[in-house]
């Protein structure tokens, strides 16, 4: 066998051998997004003023959400707080883009949306789909920002912190695991999982 036979079959074990493994994790993966909701803030461009404004909805949008879902460890009753805020929460981003000086919509929706996979302080969190607070301003053509509201993640946890806020909210020990351990495999393990998300949305 010549020298590019063998690099070819080589990258197809590698590659099968990721398919296999991340087909395994999607399962843990998938577990995860079901008690999780993240925020998604999508700026009208990636202009430096749009992205400024996006940091400011998203700072307001913070605040308000902490505020709704404090203390909150039930994920279904945080899923319908969020959904029957949702007009606020777009009027609230609305006004910080009027008082910003500048004219665009903001629409506010709960749903279901991919996200790569994200590092985050403290931990990370592989490619998947996941309930996500959405908020688009103008076009929605600008680059994003993600983080997770529930558990409250992004919301100043220390790093120490946040396998109590996970376990607080029903995350499992393996769960936990998979988004904080930081050992040898870690970025493997994920790259499996988005390796295995490609496909499958390349297929369904």
């Amino acid at each position: 066998m010549n020298r590019w036979k063998k690099l070819e079959v080589s990258l197809l074990v590698g590659v099968a051998v990721s398919l296999l493994f991340g087909g395994r994790l999607n399962g843990a993966q998938a577990a995860l997004a079901e008690k999780m909701v993240r925020l998604h803030v999508v700026a009208n461009s990636d202009s430096v003023w749009d992205q400024k404004v996006k940091l400011l909805v998203r700072d307001q949008l913070l605040e308000e959400v902490q505020c709704l879902l404090e203390e909150e460890t039930d994920l279904a009753q945080a899923k319908q707080k969020i959904q029957e805020a949702l007009p606020k929460l777009a009027k609230v981003g609305q006004e910080v883009v009027f008082e910003a000086g500048d004219t665009y919509t903001v629409t506010a929706s709960l749903e279901r949306a991919f996200f790569p996979t994200k590092e985050y302080e403290g931990f990370a969190l592989p490619a998947g789909d996941y309930t996500a607070l959405r908020i688009v301003l103008g076009e929605g053509k600008g680059a994003n920002w993600w983080c997770v509201l529930f558990p409250p993640l992004c919301t100043g946890v220390a790093t120490e912190d946040v396998e109590d806020v996970a376990s607080a909210a029903g995350l499992t020990a393996e769960e936990i695991a998979l988004i904080t351990e930081q050992e040898e495999g870690y970025v493997f393990r994920f790259r499996c999982i988005e390796l295995w998300e490609q496909v499958k949305h390349i297929f369904y």
